[in-house]
């Protein structure tokens, strides 16, 4: 066994700790291990507070949370700043520079909240109360992937309005440059005040970037079509890993073959 450090799991959700069809049972064996073993499990996903929460219900998770792809922290154990830190901007100074970027580009860009529930039921899975917990957002701006070729002009918009665009496999996220999943772990760690801290961080689209490259265990989680060909070609100059089966069959498989690998069980 490895010592002197200590051992944090932080997880994308959707396409990575579970399927598209909300399927969590896959990894649920291995999550009660690494609570048996004192090792924190932080969620890290686009997905609001509101949806996590569920999610930690049904996993019996107390670790903190990151949010809105790393706009915010929530966390029983965040006591000395009040159980959040926030690092993005507001849903509606967000909603304002998308309107902007729409209107310098000459394309609107259309946000998640605005869909029918209709449509956003076929494009998240979500429906029902899901749906509503979906679109409790606070500090980020999913929007529809817009076409390819307007992605360099997208670009020069977001360093005049000082805000990032992260694609994900499903729809884009509009963010604070202050805000992303990596920032937010370091945002953590630094709350923490603990040293050594060996992030294992397990991510499958585009927007997990800031994720893995923070990261100091690198884990691609494939669906079933194969591992995210964009993702991997970012990451193209780093270590990492990419699991034998998608979604949460590939979440637990890698995180046992590593937890075997620290002697850790």
């Amino acid at each position: 066994m490895i010592e002197n450090y200590s051992i944090w799991v932080v997880s994308d959700v959707d396409g990575t700790l579970m399927d598209h069809s909300y399927d969590l049972s896959p990894a649920k064996e291995t999550i009660k291990k690494l609570q048996k073993l004192s090792i924190p499990v932080i969620l890290c996903t686009s997905k609001t507070a509101a949806e996590v929460k569920v999610i930690r219900n049904e996993l019996n998770l107390t670790d903190p949370y990151i949010v809105e792809n790393g706009a915010a922290i929530y966390g029983e154990s965040l006591e000395k700043v009040n159980g959040k830190i926030i690092l993005g901007e507001k849903y509606e100074t967000l909603e304002d520079i998308l309107k902007n970027i729409s209107q310098e580009i000459n394309y609107k860009l259309i946000p998640l909240n605005n869909l029918s529930d209709q449509d956003a039921t076929e494009l998240t899975g979500l429906e029902g109360n899901s749906l509503t917990l979906m679109r409790d957002r606070h500090w980020s701006m999913p929007f529809l992937n817009p076409p390819s070729f307007l992605k360099e002009r997208i670009d020069k918009c977001c360093k005049k309005f000082k805000v990032e665009i992260f694609k994900g496999n499903r729809m884009s996220h509009l963010l604070s440059v202050n805000s992303n999943k990596g920032k937010a772990i370091n945002a953590l760690k630094k709350y923490s005040d603990i040293q050594n801290i060996q992030i294992i961080g397990l991510g499958d689209s585009p927007n997990d970037l800031p994720l893995l490259l923070n990261s100091d265990i690198r884990i691609v989680i494939p669906n079933i079509d194969g591992p995210n060909m964009n993702l991997l070609n970012q990451l193209k100059d780093k270590e990492f890993i990419v699991a034998s089966e998608p979604n949460g069959h590939g979440w637990k498989n890698e995180i046992t073959k590593l937890l075997k690998k620290l002697e850790l069980i």
